[in-house]
């Protein structure tokens, strides 16, 4: 892939992510251990809006840029979109548990929820499949910790674990 512009944009503790031009696109370019890994579920998680578009792979994977402010800036400033972006949040947590793909680290997302246009999530490299995905209970967690649902929603997320139900799903909104 012809990729122009690279520039080096963040480190992180498996890789490094470029920002560049593709086709007159801003894309990011990731490279390191797991990005194929990362590749696979992606492109996976595409068909139902979760992720950045996957725009190739060649031994990097690339992909559309993510624009937008990190959720937790959105929190720190009492902005009123939180709530919307929190339910959005919950409902493509909620698909990825029902695909039995729990993408680790949403119990502290604060470096993976962008809101833009959209909400996009990004770093899929630690996604696996498993019989008990854990992610709205572990993103309910995190709002837990930042006091943005009350603790009485922890006997709603008990039943969930053990059900998946759509119904105990439903209950877990009512928070909201």
């Amino acid at each position: 892939m012809k990729i122009s512009n690279l520039e080096e944009f963040a480190k992180g503790w498996r890789g490094v992510v470029y920002v560049g031009l593709y086709k007159g696109k801003k894309v990011g370019i990731k490279k390191g251990k797991t990005v194929k890994n990362e590749f696979k579920w992606l492109k996976k998680l595409n068909k139902y809006s979760i992720g950045p578009t996957v725009v190739g792979f060649d031994g990097r994977l690339v992909y559309e840029f993510v624009e937008g402010e990190r959720l937790i800036d959105l929190i720190e400033r009492k902005d009123k979109r939180v709530k919307r972006v929190i339910l959005t949040v919950l409902r493509k947590m909620r698909k990825m548990d029902k695909l039995k793909v729990n993408k680790e680290e949403m119990h502290n997302p604060v470096k993976h929820i962008f809101v833009g246009r959209s909400v996009k999530m990004i770093d899929f490299e630690r996604c696996r499949e498993t019989e008990k995905p854990k992610n709205v209970t572990q993103f309910c967690q995190f709002l837990m910790r930042k006091k943005l649902v009350s603790k009485k929603i922890i006997k709603v997320l008990k039943n969930y674990k053990k059900s998946y139900s759509e119904k105990d799903f439903k209950k877990i909104l009512e928070f909201f």
